[in-house]
């Protein structure tokens, strides 16, 4: 299993990035998905989950409102459109799945065993 993630950069304060992250080897539709964040010095979050099962998003509540993530089966990519970005959003975002994650653990690293490699989000003020 591989996931790929792309679409970082540097972008300024208020602007729009959309991340995508592609998986091989797995099925996004029958896997739990979502994105995490690691900024400098501080430990990686947790900022948006897709559900297994019911495809209910979740949000952090830092990001809510500000962030949707969505899945295109099709293309089995999923995709973190940031809107109304803040420096305190830089950070590196890496996409996660897991096959029997379950909804109490969305938010929870423990709860993906697939993991991409990360791409830099950078917002200037």
């Amino acid at each position: 299993v591989q996931l790929q993630a792309s679409g970082g950069g540097l972008v300024q304060a208020g602007g729009s990035l959309r991340l995508s992250c592609a998986a091989s080897g797995l099925t996004f539709s029958r896997s739990a998905t979502a994105w995490f964040r690691q900024a400098p010095g501080k430990e990686r979050e947790f900022v948006a989950a897709i559900e297994r099962t019911s495809s209910r998003p979740y949000y952090a509540d830092s990001v809510k409102g500000r962030v949707t993530v969505s899945r295109d089966s099709a293309k089995n990519t999923v995709y973190l459109q940031m809107d109304s970005l803040k420096p305190e959003d830089t950070a590196v975002y890496y996409c996660a799945a897991g096959r029997n994650t379950i909804t109490s653990n969305l938010g929870q690293e423990a709860g993906y065993y697939y993991w991409g490699q990360g791409t830099q989000v950078t917002v200037s003020s």
